[in-house]
């Protein structure tokens, strides 16, 4: 990351992400078609009434390792091998330990969140049984969101695609096999995405054990290294934090959306997982946007840290635009594959026309955010995104919302609060780089 071309060192490492990233909602979307075509709407809305609750119980542990791709990509740019070895075994040590709380903290509170949240009686007990089931394979699931930080930190992102190739056939086979042949409904499609994910977590254990590099993982030294530990901590709770109160505001709209009935539920659950497969594309932009600004950083070629960054803008908006362009076309198509119900398929519809032609700038928001973190700052964007994104979605739910209450004045918070938060983080990275920087490198001499 440190040397050479930049556009075509930023392609090859997004690439494999954004691949690795869709094959990661593959499995989610696998449990959304099976349950759909061969459960059930109300087993569908069950399954897509979790998904921003899961978000908002796991977000501060996945903020975690954002913290420490950080850290090993400043290590590894600075060819530190101690520190990058003692922040890899902080990391997998963290992990571990996060997805054993999650598996007791998601079994006792699911029932009572999801109830909080209004979820309807004839969804509730199914939705409960998905999340208890999948909260189970937290440990695995926190393994591999580490592990795999820890390999894009160095560069690598071909393996974790390769993992999740693996993995999601696996999903796919056990799903068809738990619904249609054991005629299980969202407790097979839960079971499925966890045994898939022992796998994709068993292959990154594997690469990072019998690797000859820095970032080598051995077992007997597993443990917490506490100036590493706050290191991770600096950047990654921060991070986490943001994208719990980016859930919490999410939870909010998915109650609101409740509020409509299960119908609605499903068409809204169809509509925003085709919305994750353009979100997730957009998103490897920001893991690129991080990890080549800490990298070069660590090495102090801050000249290429602004060059990474106008290429990420660049790359994003033309992705955004051009998929979501795509996906409006072919609307109703995509939406029914997840139901045949014609009722589902238009609110899904009607979701998608409210967003996704202007998707891109929730990509250039996500980017500017993953380049102020990779120069050390991650206090100051989690504070633009609570106030700009999280603050307004919620202020628009109960003034505008509550004063106009349809679908389409619901969705119109999610651009607003974009376009906004977009503004400000665009100031925000101006005076990071000018504070942080030498003066010369600052002013791009």
């Amino acid at each position: 990351m440190c040397s050479g071309p930049l556009f075509g060192k930023i392609l090859r490492f997004t690439l494999p992400l954004m691949l690795s990233g869709v094959l990661q909602l593959l499995f989610n979307a696998a449990d959304i078609v099976v349950v759909g075509q061969y459960a059930g709407k109300q087993a569908l809305a069950a399954v897509g009434s979790t998904s921003s609750l899961i978000n908002l119980l796991i977000n501060i542990f996945i903020g975690l390792s954002v913290g420490a791709c950080v850290q090993v990509a400043r290590y590894y740019g600075a060819k530190s091998d101690r520190d990058i070895s003692e922040t890899v075994h902080t990391a997998i040590t963290l992990s571990l330990i996060c997805g054993v709380f999650l598996v007791f903290f998601g079994f006792f509170l699911s029932k009572p969140l999801l109830s909080l949240m209004g979820t309807p009686d004839d969804v509730l007990d199914m939705a409960t049984l998905y999340m208890r089931i999948y909260f189970a394979g937290m440990p695995v699931i926190m393994l591999y969101n580490f592990g795999s930080a820890v390999l894009r930190a160095v560069g690598d992102t071909k393996r974790p695609l390769y993992f999740l190739m693996t993995a999601g056939v696996v999903n796919v086979v056990l799903n068809l096999f738990f619904v249609i042949v054991c005629k299980m409904d969202v407790d097979g499609v839960a079971l499925a995405t966890v045994l898939a994910q022992c796998i994709s977590a068993g292959l990154i254990l594997h690469s990072l054990i019998h690797t000859d590099s820095s970032y080598q993982l051995h077992l007997k030294e597993l443990r917490i290294h506490k100036t590493k530990f706050l290191g991770i901590l600096r950047t990654g709770l921060p991070a986490g934090v943001q994208g719990a109160l980016f859930a919490i505001s999410n939870v909010l709209i998915q109650s609101s959306i409740n509020s409509f009935g299960s119908v609605v539920m499903a068409g809204n659950t169809a509509a925003s997982n085709i919305e994750s497969f353009v979100y997730t594309a957009m998103n490897s932009y920001h893991h690129a946007a991080l990890s080549f600004t800490s990298q070069n950083m660590g090495a102090k070629k801050y000249d290429r840290m602004g060059r990474s960054l106008l290429i990420c803008l660049a790359s994003v908006t033309v992705l955004g635009f051009v998929a979501g362009n795509l996906v409006l076309l072919g609307g109703n198509f995509l939406v029914g594959i997840y139901s045949p119900d014609p009722e589902v398929i238009s609110y899904g519809v009607l979701r998608l026309h409210a967003l996704i032609r202007v998707y891109f700038i929730c990509g250039l928001m996500d980017t500017m955010v993953g380049s102020i973190r990779g120069m050390g700052f991650s206090v100051m964007p989690m504070i633009v995104s609570t106030i700009g994104a999280c603050g307004l979605r919620i202020l628009w739910i109960y003034t505008i919302f509550a004063a106009y209450p349809t679908l389409e004045i619901l969705y119109l918070s999610y651009p607003v609060s974009w376009i906004a938060t977009t503004l400000v983080h665009m100031l925000c990275y101006f005076y990071v780089r000018k504070k942080v920087l030498p003066a010369k490198a600052a002013l791009g001499e």
